[in-house]
């Protein structure tokens, strides 16, 4: 019995080994090309691309041929009675006799073939299906590149998070070293109790600050996993680390990029929407031309007092009919030209719109080259801080040490050291970010 709940054990603490999710590595740009076929809003947006083909050749199906077939059955409860003079069979003048025209049952089935010859609103549809498409393809585009700026920035944002908490670990075995030792000189009588105060608040402040860091390192996992279409907790790891990315991303190409704003995905929007209200207008023009219309019939229809339609014998009658349907617009009291006038206001106001996207996009592109290139060098500097902070806190711990310096000056250069360091760790994702900004306004992707 007890050799075979150990083996039970066993087999459950292997089945709970199977079911925990193997980890996904990502460097960065497999986490973006992975987040442009999983991400849901970049998936809704091909979904989006696959409907506008269907809506194109739905559009282009109702100019083709028709064809509709339909039954019909009567059965007469009670048959209508109609009255005709009764001198028509010989009868007196003035009488009449009560008539009942055809029989109690009837079927006809019909079949009926339609053509559109020419029709206005047709043609501006199918231009209208292109655009629709060429839409629904540049908000893929869009969608694609806002993913890709996502990715970057969460991606940056659990590095730096696990940057912070390496640093803050680091700094805490420091302070706690500091700390032993002060605790064992003022024990000795060598040194103030305030020494040791003051290490004890330095050393909470950054265990709590560690704490809070952790959380927030937790929710920058979860953030990037959501960018990728991955489980909200779905274990990730990354194999890119912030410094070596930082390198990487600067280069200073991009500030003399051409400023191709035809180009960019906004201002192609923008047109879409100009071309859209043209075509509304050419809608609205179209409505006034002529619409001709063809069709052709055939049908069989049977007639009996009983509902004998399934017989062999049953006779059906066969009938069939070519026509052709012109329809001319006349008079709409004004309103067809009050539907022009409405269409060519909208669409001044695109071309409007259109002129005033350009404009911003230049802002935009000029804004993301000037943050970029702050970002650059406020980098340069943070790490020049950087390293002037660590050797300052090393030459106070020295002078604290050897009783030539106070606590408070330690305390001092220990807090603009850790500073020091959050601001190198932010000036390292301003790089990473402010080139993706800058990359996603000139839609240029590396």
């Amino acid at each position: 019995m007890k050799h075979k709940l150990i083996l039970i054990f066993g087999f459950l603490l292997a089945l709970n080994g199977f079911s925990q999710e193997t980890p996904t590595q990502f460097s960065i740009q497999e986490a973006i090309d992975y987040a442009l076929e999983h991400n849901r809003t970049a998936k809704n947006a091909a979904r989006d691309i696959e409907a506008a083909k269907q809506q194109k050749w739905e559009t282009t199906a109702t100019g083709l041929p028709q064809i509709d077939a339909s039954i019909d059955y009567q059965n007469f409860l009670k048959q209508q009675v109609s009255l005709i003079p009764a001198e028509a069979f010989g009868g007196p003048p003035g009488q009449f006799e009560e008539v009942i025209f055809g029989t109690k049952h009837n079927m006809t089935a019909t079949a009926t073939l339609t053509q559109k010859i020419f029709d206005g609103s047709y043609i501006v549809g199918l231009q209208s299906a292109k655009v629709y498409l060429q839409i629904s393809k540049n908000a893929k585009e869009k969608t694609d590149l806002e993913v890709r700026k996502a990715v970057i920035e969460a991606y940056g944002n659990v590095l730096m998070a696990e940057e912070s908490v390496n640093i803050l670990q680091r700094n805490i075995e420091t302070l706690e070293k500091n700390l032993f030792e002060t605790q064992k000189i003022y024990e000795n009588g060598l040194e103030e109790q305030e020494s040791v105060e003051q290490l004890q608040i330095t050393l909470s402040g950054v265990q709590s600050n560690l704490k809070n860091v952790s959380r927030l390192k937790d929710l920058a996992y979860q953030m990037l996993n959501i960018n990728l279409g991955l489980d909200i907790n779905h274990p990730t790891v990354l194999t890119d680390k912030l410094e070596q990315l930082t390198a990487q991303n600067i280069t200073l190409d991009l500030l003399v990029a051409e400023e191709s704003v035809e180009n960019t995905i906004d201002y192609r929007i923008a047109e879409n929407d100009t071309k859209s209200k043209e075509l509304l207008l050419k809608l609205e023009k179209s409505k006034a031309l002529p619409t001709l219309n063809s069709f052709i019939n055939g049908g069989y229809s049977a007639f009996g007092n009983e509902f004998n339609f399934t017989d062999s014998d049953q006779k059906w009658f066969g009938s069939s009919l070519l026509g052709v349907s012109l329809n001319i617009p006349i008079f709409s009291s004004l309103g067809r030209s009050a539907a022009t006038q409405r269409a060519k206001i909208n669409l001044e106001k695109a071309k409007d719109d259109l002129t005033e996207t350009e404009q911003k996009i230049r802002l935009q592109i000029a804004s993301a080259k000037s943050d970029y290139q702050y970002a650059v060098e406020d980098y340069d500097n943070k790490k020049q801080n950087l390293n002037l902070a660590e050797r300052i806190e090393v030459k106070n711990q020295t002078k604290f040490f050897e009783g030539v310096g106070s606590s408070f000056e330690l305390r001092q250069a220990q807090t603009q050291l850790y500073s020091a360091q959050q601001e190198f760790l932010q000036a390292m994702l301003d790089v990473i970010n402010k080139k993706a900004a800058l990359e996603t306004a000139l839609n240029t992707i590396n």
